[in-house]
């Protein structure tokens, strides 16, 4: 796990150490705790590459980057682990290839060479990487399917510029600040900026699953190379009870192998849950050492979200070493500035991640894998139950005479009464799964933005996005229940949840891996996803270790992996002295008053100078 940045010039232009050489060490620079470990600088005819170094496999030296080939034609920077590196490497010896690392960065760089592009689909990790020529003058990036590492790029007069954070590329001084309403508007719609947008017209995201070239300065168009929804809409298998156990448990173990290579000590976020405690089942059945990191609250003790009871029964159960560490309010309040610091695009979510990641990095862990991907696996979430009967009920009405209008004739009359906002937009989105999806997940709705960020810079925003709600761009499971979780896979998890855990753990120098998100997992289970609803997904989760969950622990109620929020919102806001004007009718639920700081606070960290702290002047930058 590292931090990756580089800057493209123009052909011809010669490199300078202050236009080119500083700007790139800037950008590494400000990503520090990335890669405490090792620092490293790469400049060519045409491109600087920067790299800072999180040492998890080859601790050696010999294995920091920016890393060339013998021939020094190829030049990489990598973020992230190739969890099959070893058998890549062996077939790669057997055609004559020789090694002097025993990295994975070494065999990405000899792939490359020998397939180009075509190595892409033989990797299975979390990846974010460039790779120059040096001959050919062209640079070549790329992501991994669920976009579980992050790699933003900016076309800048000086240059195409690339980086693993969005601050990472503001820190060179060469991006312009200018907003992006689209970024801000699909920040308030879902809680989180939605790919490939960011908060800055300048920056973008390369979209999870794809590559792009850059060469003399000019980024070509991504080009999609793995779609995971298409995984979703396969055809699904007949199987019966065993071979479902048989062909889970296989899956699941072979996943949780992979994602322990490593050559430092690995540990597990192990909250009362059956997803991590799966994992933790399957740790051990490996034989592998590791310790369970369980974060706690004295608000949540002996009440349903005390996740330290249960979290510590597993790990007896297992055997295995069990570190729970306790957050007070006081430290909760002194972590807001560094949080909101370190987060790299707005987001309502992460606190959890960043206090178990704080936790795991105190013990004294560079790696630590985490259960995030289990519920949208195996239908885990309760909209895989709930919005199939919306949809009854919404199919219902519409099929009265009238029934649209007569539904919103009666809400436009009820809403004053305290129901959510977000209400008023039922007649709008009812009816499809895509419509009842943002119903739920949505944060805001389309009508209610221009009280939040301005009349034109919310039109422009919705414009600049062009769907809401989602569209499945023909990929459509088999399921409603398949549809919500491919939904939530490529929109929820991937812009919030993915993104979030890999901002909030690397601000500690810690790795999150997460072995029920893995493209090898998901093609392997996607024939026989049909099978998972009505809990029986999870039923089959918590069988998979060769010595199961314990019964409690597998029929326990979801509590979450949370913080108590709601408690704790009214001291953040005082402390961050925001004088927010207040919107009636937004203020509920604590969400979307968070989501007004967490923007809030976000644009005066980048614009210090020019940003004030009344809500009026967000529409006077956009």
């Amino acid at each position: 796990m590292c931090g990756i940045a580089g800057l493209v010039v123009s052909a011809g232009e010669s490199i300078g150490d202050i236009a080119h050489i500083e700007p790139v060490r800037r950008m590494i620079r400000r990503m520090d705790a990335r890669g405490p470990d090792a620092e490293g600088l790469w400049k060519g005819t045409g491109a600087v590459l920067g790299h800072k170094r999180l040492a998890i496999i080859d601790l050696d030296p010999r294995s920091n980057q920016p890393m060339t080939l013998a021939n020094e034609r190829y030049v990489l920077v990598f973020n992230g682990e190739i969890y099959n590196y070893r058998q890549l490497k062996t077939e790669l010896e057997t055609q004559g290839e020789q090694f002097r690392t025993t990295s994975d960065s070494e065999v990405i760089l000899a792939l490359y060479r020998r397939v180009g592009e075509a190595m892409l689909p033989r990797l299975r990790g979390m990846f974010a990487f460039a790779i120059w020529d040096a001959q050919t003058r062209e640079l070549f990036l790329a992501r991994d399917p669920y976009g579980i590492k992050p790699l933003y790029y900016a076309q800048t007069s000086h240059g195409v510029l690339f980086a693993s954070q969005v601050k990472g590329l503001l820190a060179s001084g060469l991006v312009p600040t200018e907003m992006e309403p689209a970024g801000v508007a699909g920040f308030y719609l879902w809680g989180s900026v939605p790919e490939p947008w960011t908060t800055f017209k300048s920056v973008r995201s390369l979209p999870a699953g794809s590559w792009m070239r850059v060469r003399s300065s000019a980024a070509s168009a991504p080009v999609k190379w793995q779609d995971i929804g298409k995984a979703w809409s396969r055809e699904q298998a007949a199987l019966n009870g065993r071979e479902l156990e048989e062909r889970v448990r296989a899956a699941i173990t072979d996943s949780v192998g992979a994602h322990l290579v490593a050559d430092v000590p690995v540990s597990v976020f192990l909250s009362g849950g059956v997803d991590s405690g799966a994992i933790a089942g399957v740790l051990s059945g490996l034989g592998a050492q590791v310790e369970g990191i369980t974060i706690a609250f004295n608000e949540y003790a002996d009440r349903e979200h005390d996740e330290a009871p249960a979290a510590a029964e597993i790990a007896r159960h297992y055997g295995l070493k069990h570190h729970v560490r306790y957050v007070t309010r006081s430290e909760f309040d002194g972590d807001i500035p560094k949080f909101m610091e370190a987060m790299d695009q707005p987001t309502i979510d992460g606190v959890n991640t960043w206090f178990a990641s704080k936790a795991a990095a105190e013990r004294g862990y560079k790696v630590v894998l985490s259960g995030v991907g289990g519920d949208e696996l195996f239908y885990g979430y309760g909209l895989t139950r709930e919005i199939p009967r919306r949809l009854s009920l919404a199919r219902g009405v519409a099929s009265l005479p009238g029934g649209r209008a007569l539904a919103k004739a009666a809400i436009d009359t009820i809403s004053w009464t305290g129901l959510h906002p977000k209400v008023r937009g039922i007649p709008d989105f009812m009816g499809s799964v895509e419509g009842e999806y943002f119903l739920k997940r949505g944060l805001f709705m389309p009508f209610e933005l221009p009280w939040v960020m301005g009349p034109e810079a919310a039109e422009e925003g919705l414009s600049r996005l062009g769907y809401i709600p989602p569209v499945m761009d023909g990929n459509r499971p088999p399921s409603v229940g398949g549809q919500i979780c491919m939904l939530d896979s490529t929109l929820y998890m991937k812009n919030m949840l993915l993104r979030d855990s890999d901002w909030t753990s690397m601000a500690h120098s810690l790795e999150l891996r997460t072995p029920l998100v893995d493209a090898a997992l998901l093609h392997s289970l996607s024939t026989m996803h049909t099978m998972f609803k009505n809990g029986r997904g999870k039923q089959l989760l918590a069988g998979v270790p060769s010595k199961p969950l314990p019964p409690n622990i597998a029929r326990r109620r979801k509590t979450g992996f949370t913080v108590p929020m709601t408690d704790w919102l009214a001291s953040a806001v005082g402390n961050m002295d925001l004088r927010l004007r207040p919107i009636p009718g937004t203020e509920k639920p604590w969400t979307r008053r968070w989501s007004r700081i967490v923007m809030h606070s976000f644009l005066r960290s980048i614009m210090p100078g020019t940003f004030g702290t009344r809500q009026e002047d967000i529409a006077v930058i956009l």
